[in-house]
């Protein structure tokens, strides 16, 4: 309740004829103040006007008046520079440490304020509590939101990746060999898959680069994958050699549990063959960032991540018997993924790093020209009345929902802050 009053005296959500001290003063806010989210009083630098007197200092909110008692505000003097209490209830007067009493205000908001908010916030059983206001909403106001979660998402991408060159000392390669693995996983198995290639350094496996059957040894060897393949089969039986061979000899352990799934997957979908065409790009001189940042068009790099797996994954899901015809290694919707999981967010690191307008443009027009994700969440908006026009539109969809709608920061989403604004004033 606080956290709301809070939110309401921050934006200027109440009508200017119902602030009134108790006193029968008239408020007029020239400054809220900024928020304190640490000791003290709740904002701090108020400008306000009792009147005709004008003040300058801080602004307290409680639910109840007597909070500040409770509180033990009355004898703490970070509070003596409060000059307006703001209050739900008016159930006593306040007083500084030194007897004065402070100017105070009972908060009047409609009622149905309350009880929207706590739709929005409160409704665990329901997806999107906004779902049937939502498209009321000004469609200049809903791009512009969109775009901003567009730009903080991909922002927020590029500087995962900055954490992780620091962490590699600056070896872009490495970096993103790390995040293609997590990618390649997509989202059922990325995190067994950035475990694997964490385990499997790019410096040590480029050492045995020259061999694809090492590589695979490698991977399926540390994934956990040979212990239940069929010995029978002649390829798994070279696995298992080869793998023993470095595990000997660098003290290789395979990493358990990674808890792959695969259930309720599609064939395509299993990890064996990410992991095989992880292996393979690894086999064909890994040199990801270069291939990246100088592909001008989106094309380039569907080819480069959908590249034909050769040999035994040509024609397998998994070990054992395999098909008479050869499966394409990733859809063109996959390929799309992968090209906004990694190329995309590795363009903006790189060229947010290095000073490179023109590599940080490429990387939102591409978003820009992609079509747009097919998931649950672009669905769920989808249904809601807001359209989605290509990968821009569907990333800051994901953005909203995973980091504003899931976590219920309604008071945060301008779209939450609209639709809440047209019930907070009294009519």
């Amino acid at each position: 309740m606080e956290r709301l009053m809070q939110y309401v005296w921050q934006h200027r959500l109440l009508e200017t004829t119902d602030m009134v001290t108790v006193d029968g003063r008239k408020v007029t806010v020239i400054d809220p103040g900024r928020l304190n989210t640490d000791a003290g009083p709740d904002f701090f630098n108020a400008k306000i006007k009792l009147g005709e007197a004008m003040w300058a200092g801080d602004i307290e909110i409680h639910v109840r008046a007597s909070d500040w008692h409770r509180h033990r505000h009355d004898g703490d003097r970070a509070y003596d520079s409060v000059v307006l209490h703001v209050v739900d209830r008016d159930d006593t007067a306040v007083r500084r440490h030194n007897g004065e009493i402070i100017p105070q205000m009972v908060m009047k908001c409609e009622p149905e304020f309350h009880i929207r908010y706590h739709e929005l916030v409160d409704r665990a059983d329901i997806d999107l509590p906004c779902a049937e206001e939502i498209k009321t909403l000004d469609s200049l106001r809903l791009t512009d939101w969109l775009t901003s979660l567009a730009y903080e998402r991909i922002y927020s991408k590029a500087a995962h990746i900055e954490e992780l060159l620091a962490r590699y000392t600056g070896d872009w390669e490495q970096t993103c060999y790390v995040i293609l693995a997590r990618a390649l996983g997509f989202s059922t198995n990325s995190e067994p898959m950035e475990r694997l290639a964490m385990s499997l350094p790019l410096h040590f496996l480029r050492k045995h680069s020259d061999s694809q059957l090492t590589m695979e040894a490698l991977f399926f060897g540390q994934g956990g994958f040979l212990d239940n393949a069929p010995k029978t089969d002649p390829y798994v039986e070279e696995l298992i050699r080869e793998h023993k061979f470095f595990a000997h000899k660098f003290s290789l352990r395979p990493l358990q549990p990674l808890g792959w799934k695969m259930a309720r997957m599609r064939p395509h979908n299993f990890p064996h063959r990410r992991i095989a065409l992880l292996a393979q790009l690894v086999t064909s001189d890994f040199r990801l960032v270069r291939k990246i940042t100088s592909t001008e068009s989106i094309d380039s790099l569907r080819e480069l991540f959908r590249q034909p797996l050769t040999g035994y994954w040509a024609c397998h899901f998994t070990f054992g018997p395999g098909s008479e015809r050869n499966f394409d290694t990733l859809s063109r919707n996959s390929a799309d993924i992968l090209i906004i999981n990694v190329a995309i967010p590795l363009l903006m690191a790189y060229g947010n790093m290095h000073g490179d307008e023109e590599m940080t443009r490429r990387a939102v027009e591409w978003l820009q020209e992609l079509p747009p994700e097919s998931n649950s969440i672009v669905t769920l908006f989808s249904n809601a009345g807001i359209g989605c026009k290509d990968a821009f539109t569907s990333q800051a969809l994901i953005q909203l929902r995973r980091r504003y709608c899931e976590e219920r920061k309604c008071l945060y989403c301008r779209l939450g802050h609209s639709l809440l604004a047209r019930h907070a004033r009294r009519r």
